[in-house]
């Protein structure tokens, strides 16, 4: 009989290195909690999807559609698309982490701006790659930093656009120099999980350049518009060879039935979608100009969210205390590199009268 070794098993190098992602605080004090914290939907998902989701119950036993045929379809119609090029995943998240592990490895560098999602680091790290930080400018992401920072070893680009958590965006003009001045074995991943709630006109998403070139890809999101965040669901609109490897490498079963039967309602729903942008198109600017006039600077957004930024001798670890102990829940930003700012997301219309009072309150 062998005698065990000493010691334990141990990550492969960088992995105890990198920051867990932390998501938004649930909880304050009082009875009423607004959390604003996670940029969700305040109107909830479509009817429709909920009622796709419940009849889910009566199939529990069957496993998923391994290809999720059925959102593809309803996708690629809603879009102008081609299904095959188009593979879903539980939420962007996942594919982001997939395009990682199916591009990047050790020695390679990958790409990604100042305040950028916190996802792009970790996915990078855990796959041995190095991430490359390009500066912004004004809260913005810079094309021309951008393309300074690669190298021989870059492999991959990631852009969110419009950015979480600034609420910035690139117009398309911008992200058509970017892709035409990266090397063509560099992917660029355009991460548009807010796309549906930006009104510029100077604004695509990235469908356009996935249908052109091999070295685009688009990522989507039913968490934010749609409010199907529990069910955990995205999708990306890839070139075929890109398509192909994600096919490869993901799970079999990677999205519920229940994600893929309200996913297919909510695209479908195009009125709810309707109310969410209304309701967003009014209370966006609402938000901005009253908190504006407080004296707390605010980084135009065209998302569901607004980053607000804290003067000295009102210093946000108090502006974050005040509105939690007033039931009000806003996102920290020292993760992002913004120790000055809180990040707030849309709320219905009592959260946002709520947030605004006590605001006012806090600067008097």
């Amino acid at each position: 009989m062998s005698t065990p070794s000493q010691g334990r098993p141990e990550p492969r190098p960088g992995i105890l290195t990198i920051a867990p992602y932390v998501p938004g605080k649930s909880t304050a004090k009082g009875a009423k909690v607004h959390k604003l914290s996670s940029n969700e939907s305040p109107l909830g998902a479509s009817p429709a999807a909920l009622a796709a989701y419940r009849d889910i119950a009566n199939h529990l036993e069957r496993y998923p559609d391994g290809s999720a045929t059925a959102l593809r379809r309803a996708i690629a119609a809603r879009y102008g698309l081609a299904p095959d090029r188009i593979v879903c995943g539980a939420g962007s998240d996942e594919l982001l982490q997939l395009l990682a592990h199916g591009y990047l490895g050790e020695g390679d560098e990958a790409i990604h701006t100042q305040h950028g999602f916190l996802v792009y680091p970790i996915a990078i790290a855990s796959n041995g790659a190095k991430a490359i930080v390009a500066p912004e400018k004004n809260h913005t992401a810079d094309v021309d930093a951008i393309l300074k920072a690669v190298t021989p070893k870059t492999k991959l680009v990631f852009l969110a656009n419009p950015n979480n958590p600034t609420g910035t965006y690139l117009p398309f003009s911008e992200v058509k120099r970017l892709h035409a001045g990266l090397p063509g074995h560099v992917l660029l991943v355009l991460d548009a999980a807010y796309a549906e709630f930006v009104q510029a006109n100077d604004y695509e998403p990235g469908l356009a350049l996935v249908s052109e070139f091999d070295n685009v890809v688009m990522t989507r999101t039913f968490s934010k518009i749609y409010g199907l965040a529990a069910l955990r669901l995205g999708w990306a609109y890839c070139p075929a060879p890109v398509a192909d490897v994600l096919n490869r490498i993901r799970g079999p079963f990677n999205v519920s039935s229940a994600a893929i039967a309200a996913g297919v309602a909510a695209i479908n729903d195009q009125s709810f979608m309707d109310k969410a942008l209304a309701h967003n198109g009014r209370w966006l600017p609402w938000l901005a100009s009253e908190i504006g006039k407080l004296g707390i600077a605010v980084t135009p957004s065209v998302g569901n969210f607004l980053l607000l930024h804290f003067p000295k001798e009102k210093p946000v670890d108090r502006a974050d205390a005040f509105l939690l102990d007033r039931g009000i829940v806003a996102r920290r930003m020292e993760a992002y590199g913004l120790p000055a700012a809180l990040r707030l997301t849309v709320g219905d219309e009592e959260a946002n009268c709520a947030v605004v009072a006590a605001l006012k309150e806090f600067m008097a």
